[in-house]
């Protein structure tokens, strides 16, 4: 008997467009890393949180996302930090990717009972 064949049906990149609010546990991640390579590590951490979070291989950081995680030094980074991750089309015509994850930080006093939320675009 012969496989029926499926119909594909394609996904618009405009519903591909989504952000969310992570917080991620940071403190994982560096933990048994030697003390001058804590806080560049972390910053790859960040990433490759992003790209598995995201699905996409082209992530960007917000400056203010670097300044948090290196306020406290090469050695002490933070244990846990909150940020925004927006997955967003890609308007370079020639860019391999189609679409691209923009990391962003947020400020938080307390981590307690935060959990993963969509974050509806002001646009």
């Amino acid at each position: 008997m012969a496989k029926d064949q499926k119909t594909t049906q394609k996904r618009s990149t405009l519903a591909d467009v989504v952000t969310r609010e992570y917080t991620i546990h940071m403190h994982k991640h560096v933990f048994g890393r030697s003390l001058r390579k804590r806080s560049p590590h972390a910053i790859k951490a960040v990433k490759a949180f992003a790209q598995k979070a995201m699905g996409t291989k082209d992530v960007r950081l917000d400056p203010s996302l670097n300044k948090a995680i290196w306020s406290r030094g090469v050695k002490h980074t933070n244990h846990r930090i909150r940020v925004r991750i927006a997955r967003k089309r890609n308007d370079d015509e020639d860019a391999k990717e189609k679409l691209y994850s923009y990391v962003t930080y947020v400020p938080t006093v307390d981590f307690k009972g935060l959990n993963t939320e969509v974050v509806e675009d002001e646009n």
